[in-house]
């Protein structure tokens, strides 16, 4: 029996330990915001924070997360819009908006590590995240907005 934490509640998983963390989080626990993209961890689309670090949920077996916190797009703003989430919006950035919540996920680790990044910073966190609409710039807009209010609530 495999013992995790996901989005601040306690889960236990008695299958096949091999099982990727995101058929976990999609099929027995519906939890859908968490995309599959490549299967690889190559696009991003599957981000997930485990223990605060960003990780691609397709290619971490549940075997690797014993006793680990696993919050996924649904977990980020349970209280609410995610400072991030509201960025979003108001910068317009989704259009088919696949690949949304895994760029949202890993640009809140970038922020939990980085409150205030630079230009190149941010490029180089978000850089293996994809998205084929192309919407960089209105997700570099949207990650330094968020990072400028928390400098300014300093």
């Amino acid at each position: 029996m495999i013992e995790i934490v996901v989005n601040q509640t306690r889960r236990r998983f008695g299958g096949d330990p091999a099982t990727p963390l995101l058929w976990y989080l999609r099929d027995e626990l519906g939890l859908m915001g968490t995309r599959f993209g490549c299967g690889a961890g190559l696009c991003g689309c599957c981000t997930v924070h485990v223990d605060k670090d960003a990780v691609r949920s397709c290619t971490v077996a549940l075997a690797d997360l014993k006793g680990k916190a696993v919050t996924t797009i649904e977990g980020l703003g349970a209280r609410g819009l995610h400072p991030l989430q509201a960025a979003w919006v108001e910068h317009a950035v989704p259009q088919c908006g696949y690949c949304q919540s895994g760029q949202i996920m890993q640009a809140a680790a970038l922020l939990q590590a980085r409150p205030h990044p630079s230009d190149g910073e941010i490029d180089s966190a978000m850089a293996g995240n994809l998205c084929r609409c192309g919407t960089y710039p209105r997700i570099r807009a949207a990650i330094k907005q968020v990072a400028s209010a928390r400098k300014a609530g300093s």
